[in-house]
């Protein structure tokens, strides 16, 4: 087995053959996304990851919720998993992981090697069954993005703005890069998922220093670096490909025709097929002006749900899938491989989801429809009802009597306009901070037998296939 490697524009195996990377991402699972935008119902939790994993030790006790999370890692990714994967044909998996699995806080630079034990376990799965994967850091100390899925306790990105959780990150690269250096089922090291550095500077010294210090221990493993403002722009970085070996550029392409939110519905009208395509080739544009290699690390619509949608479920999603089929198709017309997100979540997005009947599911269904209720993930909620809008609108009105249009729209605007702005930190951060403890209570008195019950939840055996979606998938790349 060989490793993979950049040539030009192409990614490729050891004989120079083209190896074009398609597959999904691991998401919520060594980085627990609750209401994310990415990821609005992956696990159902609110606030962040380490607010739940602190309000679980709170209310079960410490062992009780490390034997939970224990368990909930080991069911999430196993063989099974591996081996259904492999048969539709993907080839590559991009692994999101949390920086706390390897250091604390309060013990930074300080190796945990109880954080290599489950990726392992998952790479070499992987690996037996023929899947490459990508290591992508998604939470980096100090949150390198303003959204939630940076683990961050607030939308301020403060990895920009102390120098310390640069350095931590660095180090922690640097031994991740020994620790997987020798192993050629990695394709590549993804150093930061989603960046946002409102200064448009600071980024690229970051990615300089994190390239020396993988460099310094492994030349082999590709380097997938994301564009600034959520792996959209690569404006500002300059000459900076002349000194990044075997490196690709990776952007997301979330289509807004895809969500709730869509401007129109999507028919496929000679405009929006337009749009679709201006989108894609826009983020392209740097790196294809300089002959570099490109990989779509994101991307995909979400789908609606019968509990929510009801009737208009089917219809919804025949839109979606349309969404899809047109998106994969602008991407083998120049065969850019993908990651859809995502493999696995509890019915949103995911290639497959947690079943309605299995414990977690049951456990929480009045807490899934009270976060429905009250709107506090970003993405599918609907924020248009009378309860929401008698709470929210006095604040919309309040902001654009007092502030002027010019300062309204803050970085990273247009991601973050400042009406949504408002309802991220209100609802998805203050609400949602709230309703932790409550998410927490409903495993109060659980017993371990339970525990382990309720985390196989997650397990292959117990989840449903998106069917259209998998199929879809598979008949590109037939």
């Amino acid at each position: 087995m060989s490793f993979l490697s950049v040539s030009g524009e192409k990614i490729v195996d050891a004989d120079g053959k083209q190896v074009i990377l398609r597959g999904a991402g691991l998401g919520g699972w060594m980085n627990m996304r609750s209401c994310t935008p990415h990821q609005l119902l992956l696990t159902g939790y609110p606030g962040r990851e380490f607010q739940i994993r602190a309000a679980l030790a709170r209310v079960v006790g410490k062992d009780k919720s490390e034997f939970f999370f224990e368990k909930f890692l080991e069911y999430f990714f196993t063989e099974a998993d591996a081996k259904f994967y492999k048969s539709l044909g993907l080839n590559c998996i991009r692994i999101a992981f949390n920086y706390r699995h390897f250091e604390d806080d309060m013990n930074p630079r300080v190796l945990k090697e109880s954080g290599f034990r489950h990726l392992d376990r998952v790479i070499n799965l992987c690996s037996q069954y023929g899947i490459y994967t990508v290591l992508d850091m998604h939470t980096a100390p100090g949150g390198q993005n303003c959204d939630w899925h940076s683990d961050s306790p607030t939308h301020v990105a403060a990895f920009w703005e102390h120098k310390d959780f640069q350095d931590r990150t660095v180090w922690l690269w640097s031994e991740l890069a020994k620790h997987y250096k020798d192993n050629p089922w990695i394709a590549g090291y993804n150093p930061l998922n989603e960046p946002t550095d409102p200064s448009q500077e600071q980024l690229i010294k970051v990615y300089d220093r994190i390239h020396d210090a993988i460099r310094a221990h492994d030349t082999k493993h590709i380097l997938f670096w994301d564009g600034n403002t959520f792996a959209s722009d690569f404006s500002h970085f300059g000459d900076a490909h002349k000194r990044w070996t075997n490196s690709a550029y990776s952007i997301h392409d979330y289509s807004v025709f895809g969500f709730p939110d869509a401007p129109a519905k999507y028919e496929g009208t000679a405009e929006q097929a337009r749009r679709l395509k201006r989108s894609f080739e826009k983020k392209m544009e740097w790196m294809k002006e300089r002959g570099l290699a490109v990989w779509n690390g994101e991307w995909g619509p979400v789908y609606a749900r019968k509990e929510v949608d009801g009737d208009q479920t089917d219809a919804i999603n025949e839109v979606r899938f349309h969404v899809l089929k047109d998106q994969l198709a602008l991407y083998e017309e120049v065969k850019v491989g993908w990651s859809i997100w995502l493999y696995k979540d509890i019915g949103f997005q995911g290639m497959t989801y947690v079943s309605p009947e299995t414990p977690y599911m049951k456990l929480l269904a009045p807490f899934l429809a009270k976060k429905q209720r009250l709107a506090i993930d970003a993405w599918g909620a609907d924020d248009s009802t009378p309860e929401l809008r008698a709470a929210y609108k006095p604040l919309e009105d309040f902001v654009e009597r007092n502030i002027e249009p010019k300062y309204r729209d803050l970085y990273p605007q247009p991601h973050w306009p400042w009406k949504l702005r408002i309802a991220r930190v209100a609802r998805s951060i203050l609400l949602a901070e709230y309703m932790v403890e409550e998410w927490a209570e409903y495993f109060r008195g659980k017993t371990e037998e339970e525990l382990d019950a309720i985390a196989a939840s997650f397990r292959f055996e117990n989840c449903l296939k998106r069917d259209t979606l998998n199929d879809i998938l598979t008949s590109t790349l037939v």
